[in-house]
């Protein structure tokens, strides 16, 4: 049997993006507590990712989410992380509110320990791509894009890991075309 490496990447980077998702959800989290969600996106709904991102450019007028919306269109797959908001208890202060209490009384500010957790599992997820030689970057913008679809729709914040597997990765020396 003869394999052309081009007729099978597609199936090697859902492959990936499968070992990326399994690298996240197995990363330590505080207290052993597991808040995070994580998909992968893959086909017509990378086109989907892409306009909603490109629709939050125009209502925001941060003209480079239109560059990472461009630039998700030459990933194979885009991984979505996202984290939930659950105080930890451990009234540490880094939230900037003294007490776990005093911090519920202030929608919309994050427990700080949520927010490691998401990097902890971004680090691992990106470091399972290096490991498999695939490209990949980190884009809080392609996560705006995927609020606004209402995806991970209980999460917080939620990130994006476009995913490559390419002569040259589409990910750095990027340009501005717009």
């Amino acid at each position: 049997m003869i394999t052309n490496e081009r007729e099978n990447r597609q199936a090697r980077v859902i492959e990936i993006a499968n070992q990326m998702m399994n690298a996240g959800r197995t990363a330590p989290k505080a207290k052993g507590v597991d808040i995070l969600e994580i998909i992968a996106v893959t086909g017509d709904d990378i086109l989907k990712l892409a306009e909603a991102t490109r629709e939050m450019s125009d209502e925001t007028g941060m003209k480079f989410l239109l560059r990472d919306a461009d630039n998700i269109m030459q990933a194979d797959a885009v991984i979505l992380v996202g984290t939930t908001t659950k105080t930890m208890g451990l009234n540490c202060g880094y939230c900037g509110f003294p007490t776990c209490d005093e911090k519920m009384m202030h929608q919309g500010v994050p427990c700080v320990m949520n927010s490691v957790d998401v990097g902890i599992a971004i680090g691992s997820m990106t470091a399972m791509a290096a490991d498999m030689r695939a490209d990949c970057r980190v884009m809080f913008s392609i996560g705006l894009g995927a609020k606004k679809m209402g995806l991970l729709k209980e999460c917080n914040s939620i990130f994006a890991i476009p995913v490559s597997v390419s002569s040259k990765s589409p990910f750095f020396d990027r340009v501005m075309n717009h």
